[in-house]
């Protein structure tokens, strides 16, 4: 199964996640201090079943990683999602 995983800005450096499958929640949790460790949290909260993440920032899919990836590189994958979020949003302005 592949999974979502949902990340959003709380307040000043804090953030919460959820993991979903096909629109319902699994899992999430709140008050983490970056996209990264959201990212590694909710990995690690995953059972066998999941084979890879869509990983998305603010409601903005940056990409669809196996759970090899997203635990080897979970800090350039935040930067990518923090990255396509910013990107997309400075176009629709």
């Amino acid at each position: 199964m592949i999974v979502r995983f949902s990340i959003e800005p709380m307040m000043q450096e804090e953030f919460e996640y959820r993991v979903s499958y096909e629109g319902e929640e699994l899992f999430g949790d709140a008050g983490l201090d970056s996209v990264e460790a959201c990212i590694i949290a909710a990995t690690e909260g995953l059972g066998q079943d999941a084979i890879a993440a869509e990983v998305a920032y603010k409601g903005i899919i940056s990409g669809t990683y196996a759970l090899a990836s997203l635990a080897l590189a979970s800090a350039q994958i935040a930067q990518h999602a923090l990255q396509t979020t910013e990107a997309i949003e400075e176009a629709a302005r």
